[in-house]
């Protein structure tokens, strides 16, 4: 197109549910409560691992991290989502878009990265026990750690750039609750064959190779397990590793099928499902995957709350009426 006959345009409309228009207010209330719950109980998780020293391990170092990891995740769309769902206009400016792009897939990719590195501690926790504490040291725990992050923020820089350089010129009416790649490309004014193959290559390559890694620690585990002679070895064995593996499962579930695929051959309402899966409902589990089900959070929830005074009180009470 001749760069005459356009003009660039600077910000888009976010449709979300257009054919949800009649309960936005519902809606709202629901997505509200949703993330209100997440932020508290991955800020709880993330507090009681800090705070409790019988959870200073780096199987918990890494359960902290992902809790932390899940408040900046949901926070570069949800937001955006409940104030859209309240105006009449939901725009967002062309860098406020690249913006929420970069931050929703650079943290999804060290979410990728962090998930990785805990099978692999399970695998030397179950695989390799005798030689777990000089392989998982806390120095090199923290280097792995790191290498997540670091690995995480660089991941999208090649995609946003070539985003950034794109002409568009109108419609600006993103299909999605948020900016995303797929939606964003089909926006252009030009040929963006070159970005749909380059996004398609890294999230395949990211996404394939982590979970191809995280299933082969779960294969030796499993033949590990399976070697062990009694019955509540074996179930104490697939315990430490069930909360992790539920987490594993919902989060790429999701996104395999929503971008390990060179074109959209679902409906948009599919692609929208999908896009809440990962990034609203999986972060809203992970706190009650990872406390409910774990024996040691809920006994360190239960000693910081007797530090508090908070048991106490209620035993007390409690002793109170047996009395009478």
């Amino acid at each position: 197109m001749d760069a005459g006959n356009w003009s660039q345009v600077t910000e888009f409309i976010i449709l979300g549910f257009p054919h949800l228009q009649g309960i936005q207010a519902y809606l709202f209330v629901l997505l509200l409560l949703i993330y209100l719950t997440t932020v508290l109980g991955n800020l709880l998780v993330f507090l009681v691992v800090c705070l409790d020293s019988q959870l200073h391990t780096p199987m918990y170092h890494f359960v902290s991290i992902l809790s932390l990891l899940e408040l900046g995740y949901t926070a570069a769309t949800v937001p955006k989502m409940l104030s859209n769902l309240l105006r009449e206009e939901k725009t967002i400016s062309f860098s406020g878009c690249l913006l929420q792009i970069y931050f929703f897939h650079s943290l999804g990719a060290t979410e990728c990265y962090l998930l990785t590195a805990m099978a692999y501690d399970r695998y030397l926790a179950i695989c390799r026990p005798l030689h777990y504490s000089t392989l998982m040291t806390p120095a090199r725990c923290a280097k792995i750690a790191v290498g997540c992050w670091l690995g995480g923020l660089a991941g999208p820089v090649a995609e946003i750039s070539l985003v950034s350089r794109l002409p568009f010129c109108g419609p600006n009416r993103i299909q999605h609750i948020f900016c995303d790649f797929p939606p964003v490309l089909s926006l252009a004014c030009t040929d963006t064959s070159i970005n749909v193959l380059v996004d398609f290559a890294i999230n395949s390559c990211k996404i394939l190779a982590t979970f191809l890694l995280i299933l082969s620690s779960y294969v030796q585990i499993v033949r590990t397990v399976l070697r062990i002679p009694s019955v509540a070895g074996k179930t104490k064995a697939f315990s430490t590793c069930a909360s992790h593996l539920t987490v594993v499962l919902i989060f790429y579930g999701s996104i395999l099928f929503m971008y390990v695929r060179l074109k959209s051959s679902y409906s948009l309402d599919y692609d929208r499902a999908l896009a809440v899966i990962y990034s609203v409902l999986t972060p809203f589990l992970n706190p009650f995957v990872y406390s409910l089900r774990n024996k040691d959070i809920k006994e360190a929830v239960r000693r910081q709350l007797k530090r508090s005074g908070i048991l106490i009180d209620v035993k007390v009470g409690k002793a109170g009426q047996g009395r009478r």
